[in-house]
């Protein structure tokens, strides 16, 4: 190969710019590699000096460096190498290391120029910079988080042993508190309740409205400290670990019958429980105390949370070895914000208002489900009612 077609060769594909110039900094030559660094064509360079391709202030005075070094002799840049830079077609600077080179002919005198584009080093080092920084103050942050989490880890350190028997206190306090009410207090409520069922009966008829109003109001108060009372006793056997569920197979049907009778007794005026089953057979493996319980309580909830002339529909379904229990009412509803607390110890939604309750009757309910081996949920929208749905599955 010829060495000058080998030379522009190598030129022409090389990764970098380089560009010729003469003595007076007129351009001869570029590389296609210099001439997309700066976004020209060919034609627009050739002929055209140097200083178009630098931003200020080299534009105005590169000419001068190439007389002063013609006269003093003194390098600049030739032969040695500096970071410089360029100015695009488009009027963007980009920063690139150059290397320039001078070669003496018999005649004249030219200067090479090797550029090398340093945009994307420069790119990384802002980004290593920046990155650094702001490890920088994410360690100073962590480290006064972590001074301060020690500080308040040694408090509560020492405020443990305190508290631990506080603890120790009030459940011996709660327990003692749950077997008075138990032994003190059933045995005259129940009295208080069969002397107001007596009073309807017997009472003199000279003015009924009034006793059967009263009377109803003993009742009902009894009723509101019974269901408090129950469900204080269940919470505390509960915490004891003292309920086991005891399995047995039993007629679902006639069970849910007799709920059905015993709760529409508790229900305000002109309102009905309706109970529905569906499905071929009867017969289920489950607790029916534990079972009891819990539709009792959600049947008593749509009682209290549901108004005169209103319905309340109760349902169970038995599909193979799949129970499901579903208790609806068109009553206040619970609010969004409150259903995912619902079944925790003590909790109320915001909308009961003066309506009577301890907040523990749906945590008791999810704990004697999940003894069973069931699940609970609810689906509810404010002012349009509530379904509470158990779901339990068995082998008889």
């Amino acid at each position: 190969m010829d060495r000058s077609k080998f030379l522009d060769a190598i030129i022409e594909n090389a990764i970098d710019g380089i560009i010729t110039i003469d003595d007076r900094g007129i351009i001869e030559h570029l590389n296609p590699a210099a001439l997309e660094l700066f976004g020209y064509s060919r034609e627009e360079l050739i002929g055209r000096n140097v200083s178009v391709l630098m931003p200020e202030p080299d534009r105005t005075r590169h000419d001068g460096y190439l007389e002063k070094y013609e006269h003093t002799g003194k390098k600049n840049i030739i032969g040695i190498g500096r970071e410089v830079s360029g100015r695009r077609k488009d009027g963007t600077a980009f920063p690139f290391r150059l290397g320039v080179s001078e070669v003496n002919f018999s005649d004249r005198k030219i200067y090479t120029g090797f550029i090398h584009d340093l945009s994307r080093e420069k790119e990384d080092e802002e980004k290593i910079k920046s990155y650094t920084e702001k490890l920088e103050v994410k360690i100073k942050e962590r480290t006064r988080d972590l001074v301060k989490l020690v500080s308040e880890l040694e408090v509560a350190k020492e405020n443990m042993s305190a508290l631990f028997e506080k603890e120790k206190e009030l459940n011996q306090l709660k327990t003692r508190f749950v077997s008075m009410a138990s032994h003190e207090f059933r045995t005259p409520l129940s009295s208080m309740q069969l002397s107001a069922s007596l009073i309807d009966k017997y009472s003199i008829k000279q003015d009924v409205k009034s006793v059967e109003k009263h009377t109803a109001k003993i009742k009902n108060s009894i009723n509101n400290l019974t269901t408090i009372l129950n469900d204080f006793l269940s919470l505390e056997k509960l915490e004891a670990g003292k309920v086991e569920p005891a399995v047995t197979v039993f007629n679902i049907i006639s069970f849910a019958e007799e709920i059905t009778e015993e709760m529409q007794l508790m229900t305000k005026q002109n309102q009905h429980i309706i109970y529905e089953h569906t499905g071929t057979t009867a017969q289920v493996f489950l607790d029916p105390n534990l079972l009891k319980n819990c539709i009792i309580n959600l049947i008593s909830n749509s009682i209290k949370y549901s108004g005169e002339d209103t319905l309340i529909q109760f349902s169970t379904i038995l599909e193979g070895d799949e129970l499901i229990v579903k208790v609806s009412d068109n009553g206040i509803g619970i609010p969004e914000v409150d259903q995912h607390n619902l079944f925790e110890p003590f909790f109320r939604a915001h909308n009961t208002g003066d309506i009577p309750g301890t907040g523990l009757g749906l945590n008791i309910v999810k704990r004697y489900v999940s003894l069973m081996k069931g699940s609970v949920s609810c689906e509810s929208e404010q002012n349009s009612g509530t379904v509470f749905i158990l779901k339990f599955s068995f082998n008889a």
